[in-house]
């Protein structure tokens, strides 16, 4: 870490920070509080304009991953079964530059000696609709007093509010007033993501690190985290992450990671410095039902089961007893009973001990979290478990309903 005092209007730089916890027993929460587990934290990542005479602690990023010219294959309908030649990357970026767009906040403050002060932070987005959805992370507009939008081209947008943001995820849907004909990017599937497959990073915050383009591959998938500000006094639990090692810079949060075929799979959240070759993005599934709501009636909630799990893996099968080694274990702790009581899970008839393997017929953990995969739907829709109960497998119909603050 560096500590610097700040000029007025100087340009300064935070970013993420990876610190491995002694490992323990994992436990994912689809709904409400988390209650422990294996983590690992970091912090998100993100460009600061300051305008202030303060000081501040920031790092600097090292490693910028060079980019190796590459080519598309056809990929057909799902990208992520394409990969790279030899070539040019630019067919990529020239695909999807245009829907990836500068998110510029301004931030009202006073200091310790209560003096007002304002300063400016930048990130990325992802145009999601031609009418100006844009899709970003929510800790890139926090505290935002006033927001902007600019495009590839340099066409500014300031009449821009917040519209929706994920309660339980680092998402955050915007709207541009008035806007028509934006070229929105094109969504891939998440479920489908394998380790070892090619991916490309864009970042377009403005500043340092205008118009990034970096490449990479999967490193893995359903990754942990618990996420902090570069003061680390704000903490958040990120759960069924997508690791990469293509560099994804500060100023980068919120932009697309890209598979082969040119489709958004993930948005870009956190990097880090401790640990080089090491970048985060949540998956592009986790926020389709949110979407889809906006577009449609241009209001969303998130859509939830209402569900305590403990991810099960090869270890906690072992320690539970369990039949299989993937999948979503209902199981209570203490005060916390692993069904909400009201909720559709608790309509539905889902019990205690209950192991859900996989909605609609998509597998927890290859395919992704239970939360992401719920994630993928609407309040209203109804989705079908596959669930182990007492060591046969039922299905389970379940009516999503709108999240609600507990």
């Amino acid at each position: 870490m560096v500590k610097k005092e700040l000029e007025k209007n100087e340009e300064t730089t935070t970013e993420a920070t990876i610190v491995e916890n002694t490992p323990e027993k994992e436990c994912s929460c689809e709904n409400c509080k988390c209650r422990g587990g294996n983590k690992t934290a970091i912090v998100l990542s993100s460009v600061a304009l300051v305008a202030a005479l303060t000081s501040t602690v920031f790092s600097v990023l090292s490693y910028q991953k060079s980019v190796q010219p590459l080519t598309i294959l056809n990929s057909g309908a799902d990208g992520n079964s394409a990969s790279f030649v030899e070539g040019s990357v630019a067919d990529i970026v020239d695909k999807v530059s245009k829907s990836v767009v500068s998110i510029v906040t301004s931030i009202k403050g006073a200091s310790y000696f209560g003096q007002s002060y304002s300063s400016q932070a930048a990130g990325t987005g992802i145009v999601v609709s031609s009418d100006g959805y844009i899709l970003t992370n929510k800790h890139v507009i926090d505290g935002a007093s006033s927001i902007s939008v600019v495009l590839d081209d340099g066409t500014t947008y300031n009449d821009v509010e917040v519209k929706v943001v994920d309660p339980l995820n680092d998402v955050a849907f915007l709207k541009i007033k008035d806007a028509s004909d934006l070229t929105p990017a094109t969504l891939g599937d998440s479920k489908t993501i394998q380790a070892g497959q090619q991916v490309i990073a864009i970042g377009n915050a403005l500043g340092q690190y205008q118009n990034t383009v970096t490449s990479g591959v999967v490193s893995g998938t359903g990754r942990t985290l618990t996420a902090t500000d570069s003061t680390g006094s704000v903490s958040e639990k990120l759960s069924d992450m997508i690791q990469t090692d293509a560099a994804i810079n500060s100023g980068n949060s919120g932009g697309p990671l890209i598979n082969a075929g040119g489709q958004v799979i993930g948005i870009n959240t956190a990097n880090s410095y401790s640990a080089e070759n090491m970048g985060f993005a949540i998956p592009i599934g986790a926020v389709k039902g949110m979407l889809a709501q906006l577009t449609e009636k241009g209001e969303a909630s998130r859509a939830y089961l209402g569900v305590y799990t403990t991810e099960i893996t090869a270890d906690a099968a072992k320690s539970y007893n369990l039949p299989v080694t993937s999948g979503a274990y209902l199981y209570s702790s203490g005060a916390y009973s692993s069904i909400v009581s009201g909720s559709p899970a608790d309509k539905a008839g889902l019990k205690d001990k209950d192991i859900i393997i996989a909605v609609n017929g998509a597998k927890i953990g290859a395919a992704g979290s239970l939360s992401t995969l719920i994630g993928e739907y609407k309040p209203g829709d109804t989705v079908q478990l596959t669930v182990i109960r007492e060591g046969k497998e039922i299905g389970v119909n379940v009516t999503l309903e709108g999240y609600k603050d507990k």
